[in-house]
């Protein structure tokens, strides 16, 4: 199957249709931040939608195909990031970002320095903005005893 912009734009409309559709059902039990948890998955739909929508407008270009060894790295993108998924509550919220992020620069080609710095800082800093600065409630898991 030859793959082109206005084929991706469907699929892309496509996903957030079903995106929309499965955020607009979500109901907190109680309310525990002020927009609730409908206000992420819908605004990425729109998201996903509006660039959906672009493709098929502007569309008709032929998709290159991947390049040696780029569906390995997806691949491994999906399971770096069911991984974090699995780890957020049990690890917490820095522990899981800093090594998601760590992973995800090594396999864009980041070095392990690097790497564990920017990974090590992103797990701190959103942790502090988000949980400390704008209130949203955030995993700790096992750095529970620390924070």
């Amino acid at each position: 199957m030859v793959l082109d912009d206005r084929k991706l734009g469907a699929f892309a409309l496509a996903l957030a249709a079903f995106l929309a559709w499965y955020g607009y059902s979500l109901e907190a039990a109680f309310s525990y931040e002020p927009i609730g948890p409908r206000a992420f998955p819908l605004a990425i739909a729109s998201i996903i939608a509006l660039c959906g929508l672009i493709l098929i407008i502007k569309g008709g270009n032929r998709v290159e195909p991947n390049s040696n060894g780029a569906n390995a790295r997806i691949w491994l993108m999906i399971a770096i990031l069911s991984g974090y998924a699995v780890t957020f509550q049990l690890l917490g919220f820095i522990i899981s970002t800093a090594l998601m992020t760590t992973l995800v620069a090594r396999l864009f080609g980041g070095t392990w320095l690097k790497a564990l710095i920017g990974g090590v800082g992103m797990g701190i800093l959103f942790f502090v903005l988000f949980d400390r600065l704008l209130d949203v409630v955030l995993p700790i898991g096992v750095l529970g005893a620390f924070l």
